[in-house]
């Protein structure tokens, strides 16, 4: 069945995530504040909105992709009152669990369901419809929402209550930042002891060092062809979001007392990346700068 859904957020993820939505039979409008990406959107065939009163009215559901939380909790204050009564709000930002809970419970207060469901992926998982989805928020709401983010995804994961989603992708990202620096670093260790960047993978990839930033995500060109670092690192995950990522994880573990010395190691390399001018690559080039060190 056809529903009207409004697309908050038209950037590298969210234009390739509301195409899909159309591309499945949905009535879908976007929005977004920027002129390149409402460009790009009309470019793409897009239907856009001029303001985000217009976009959202009589939508049965709104999705939104930003920045930050701050953003988040800017558009969902204005939702509250501009979205149609018992319309679905859905967040696929990466924001810290206490703007994710903040947002649910404005959502809550007007009478609206609810879920935070940050993706992983990257943009070639958005064009592919190919994400995984972290949901956070009720059961009731969960339910409403499968059949709209399986059309953007292949998996789709109830991770909790309200903020369990962000919560899971903060872990997640940070379990990933960790590993691209350890794969990075055999791959430089491996160079200055005379072992091909071959060898090592067919070694590591079938053995106990087997992880997704080797096996689908390889930093050197070769091995796997697909990997960013077979078109010059251009990123299908910047690094400039994975900085941002370990610094939710950061601030996660701050505020509950965890022990992460790994994460923060790895948030102040990534830190070093971008300081050094690598932001606006794929992640997985953090490799030339451990090359350089």
């Amino acid at each position: 069945m056809s529903m009207r859904i409004a697309f908050v957020g038209l950037g590298n993820m969210g234009l390739p995530m509301a195409l899909n939505l159309k591309a499945a039979g949905h009535r879908v409008v976007g929005f977004d504040l920027a002129g390149g990406a409402r460009a790009a959107a009309q470019q793409a065939g897009l239907p856009l909105a001029a303001e985000l009163a217009d976009a959202v009215a009589d939508a049965q559901a709104v999705i939104t992709m930003l920045p930050a939380g701050r953003h988040v909790i800017g558009v969902w204050t204005e939702l509250a009152s501009l979205a149609a009564p018992g319309a679905l709000l859905v967040d696929c930002s990466t924001v810290d669990v206490d703007s994710a809970r903040e947002a649910h419970a404005m959502a809550a207060a007007a009478g609206m369901l609810s879920l935070d469901a940050p993706v992983s992926g990257g943009t070639v998982g958005a064009e592919a419809a190919t994400l995984t989805f972290m949901c956070g928020g009720s059961d009731e709401a969960f339910s409403a929402a499968q059949p709209v983010l399986a059309l953007m995804g292949k998996r789709i994961v109830h991770c909790g209550a309200a903020g369990a989603g962000q919560a899971a992708k903060i872990c997640n990202n940070m379990i990933l930042g960790i590993s691209m620096i350890g794969v990075a670093e055999a791959f430089v260790l491996a160079e200055k002891l005379g072992l091909s960047h071959q060898a090592l993978f067919d070694v590591a990839s079938t053995s106990s060092g087997q992880c997704w930033s080797l096996t689908t995500y390889c930093p050197v060109p070769g091995p796997v062809p697909g990997s960013p670092a077979n078109r010059d690192y251009k990123p299908g995950f910047a690094a400039a979001l994975m900085l941002k990522d370990l610094g939710l994880a950061r601030e996660a573990a701050d505020g509950s007392g965890a022990a992460t010395p790994l994460g923060r190691h790895a948030k102040e390399i990534y830190e070093a990346f971008d300081a050094a001018g690598g932001g606006g690559e794929d992640f997985s080039a953090v490799i030339k700068y451990l090359r350089q060190r």
